[in-house]
């Protein structure tokens, strides 16, 4: 019988598009020092305002990997 462990790292991940976009900006990033990565939960969304506009979405994610 094979048992894993897990575990989960917080990340901040930013895009001036979107949400979505930033999603995948924190994976991207997070896929490159991160081995094993099985999902992620995006467990905030923020925005920055700049001259009365948005100026870019935030995202916290929970990346969630195994251990070797």
């Amino acid at each position: 019988m094979s048992t894993n462990v897990a575990r989960v790292t917080h990340i901040i991940a930013e895009s001036p598009q979107s949400f979505e976009d930033a999603v995948q900006v924190g994976f991207a990033r997070a896929s490159k020092t991160l081995r094993g990565i099985t999902g992620m939960r995006v467990v905030e969304h923020r925005v920055s305002v700049k001259d009365n506009k948005i100026a870019t979405y935030r995202v916290k994610l929970e990346v969630i990997f195994i251990l070797e």
